[in-house]
Parts: structure tokens; sequence; C-alpha cells
């Protein structure tokens, strides 16, 4: 008989436990959801002149760095090419 009540106390409070995480979670994402919407009124976002320069720049960087790394990859085949043709292998 002491059993079942400690039994029927134990499930009672892990439905208590439940709920309060469950109350906490939906408390928790309002407070995140509420500084989420502060923080965004403090971003400063770019105009559209601001966003097609660095786009620009961005662009220009991607193709050089793609030219030097074709050219750089060429030369070490080509020095690699001459170097096991060197030994004969």
């Amino acid at each position: 008989m002491a059993t079942q009540a400690v039994n029927k106390a134990n499930e009672e409070s892990k439905g208590n436990e439940l709920a309060r995480k469950v109350t906490g979670s939906i408390e928790g994402t309002r407070e995140f959801l509420h500084d989420v919407r502060v923080e965004m009124k403090q971003v400063t976002w770019p105009n559209r002149d601001d966003v097609v320069s660095t786009t620009g720049v961005v662009i220009a960087t991607v193709a050089f760095f793609g030219v030097f790394l074709t050219i750089v990859e060429r030369l070490a085949q080509w020095g690699l090419d001459r170097l096991l043709n060197y030994f004969h292998v």
C-alpha cells in the first residue's frame, strides 16, 4: 500500500516536471524571439549600392584567384612531369 502511494507520488511529480519543462521551453522560446527582435532592430542594413559594390569585389576576387590557382596548378603539373621524365618513371 505504501509502495503504491510512493509510485503515485513519483508519477505526479514526473507529470509536474514535464509540465514545467514544457512551460519553461515555451517561455524560453518567447524570450528568445523577443531578444531576436530587439537585436534585429539594432542591425544596420546595407543599401543597394553597398551590396552591388561588395558583390563586384567578391566576383573579381574569385576570378583572380581562379586564374592564379589554375596557373599554379599547371606549373606544378609541368614541373612534376619534367621530374618524372627525368627519372624515366
